[in-house]
């Protein structure tokens, strides 16, 4: 029976030291990106984990982590946060973490389960997601003084020393998607966005903004060019519609979500370019760009920041992660939408 790998097999196949090799399981973030692939992905080629019994005896920590499951939401976007997971187990697994997963109807609900498992399980840290202003689970996490990272800035209290959090950024996600189509020769650009008071649409809006301003709009101007609705694919293609036949002069959008790129392409029968957020598999499939969050990133930086709370957790910290823009060129699948 074969041998199961050591951190040596690790090293050896990635080109580097142990100690990197550890440095990259315990502190990913003093190991330079190029160097932290390399030996991650040696990592999951070989099928090396840590000795998880030895780490928890040694640590005196379950080596658990928390996370809600949710229930898919309407509309095509609603795969980003499965895919957030996916690379947070897959990650974690590396370092020799559990994740272990519950669900909760809202975030109130949520605050009964987080309680629930405080109690009666040995868990080390919480990884919440879908935070909002006003959220009820980091503020009875920060009040209990229980471990806790977010995927999402607590919105309104980004500054607070007792929150950790890694969030995308989606205002410059959105700027380069508008000044690509600026660059393009597009001027009418369109911005399709969520209700104002969502933190995470709020800050794509403003990426927008940013990018028309550079054309010398007003912010009466701009607001023309703006339309606010719902995560929900009819409901959108409808608002969009109605939006389009009273703004003629549109010749591009640019869309807070994947979900509200696909109601636009429909509104407009793919005759207009469009830029979605979350590079999601419709856009793959449909062919239009998207601004993709880098969610392997993501998950890397929520787990570097957990490990910190836990060995530090009067410390506080957060991370940004810088989005990529994903063109593609006219795809023969927009056509169909003809």
């Amino acid at each position: 029976m074969a041998s199961l790998p050591t951190v040596n097999d690790v090293a050896r196949a990635a080109g580097v030291s142990r100690q990197t090799v550890s440095n990259v399981l315990n502190s990913p973030e003093i190991v330079r990106e190029a160097t932290r692939e390399r030996v991650q992905q040696v990592i999951s080629q070989l099928g090396y984990r840590p000795h998880a019994s030895a780490r928890r005896l040694r640590t005196r920590r379950a080596a658990t982590l928390a996370v809600k499951i949710d229930a898919t939401p309407d509309g095509v976007s609603g795969a980003v946060l499965d895919r957030f997971l996916h690379a947070l187990t897959e990650r974690a697994d590396q370092l020799g973490l559990r994740v272990m997963l519950y669900a909760a109807k809202d975030a109130n609900d949520e605050v009964r389960a987080i309680r629930r498992l405080v109690q009666g399980s040995d868990v080390d840290a919480f990884v919440l997601t879908s935070t909002f202003h006003g959220d009820p689970r980091t503020a009875w996490l920060s009040e209990h003084g229980q471990p806790f990272v977010t995927f999402g800035r607590p919105w309104g209290a980004e500054d607070d020393p007792r929150y950790r959090w890694v969030d995308v950024d989606g205002r410059f996600g959105v700027r380069t998607a508008t000044a690509h189509m600026l660059a393009d020769g597009c001027r009418q650009v369109a911005f399709i966005g969520w209700p104002t008071g969502s933190g995470t649409g709020d800050e794509r809006r403003l990426g927008w903004r940013d990018a028309m301003s550079t054309q010398g709009m007003t912010d009466e101007q701009m607001e023309v060019l703006t339309v606010s609705v719902q995560e929900n694919l009819a409901e959108a293609r409808a608002g969009v519609t109605e939006f389009l036949r009273r703004n003629t002069a549109v010749d591009a959008i640019v869309a807070a979500s994947d979900t509200l790129a696909l109601a636009a392409l429909l509104a407009t029968q793919g005759r207009l370019p469009v830029v979605g957020f979350d590079n999601t598999p419709v856009a793959v499939s449909l062919g239009f760009s998207s601004v993709d969050q880098r969610l392997d990133e993501v998950a890397t930086q929520a787990l570097r920041l957990v490990q910190q709370v836990m060995d530090a957790p009067d410390e506080s910290s957060h991370f940004l992660v810088e989005p990529r823009l994903v063109v593609r060129e006219h795809s023969p699948a927009v056509d169909l939408l003809r």
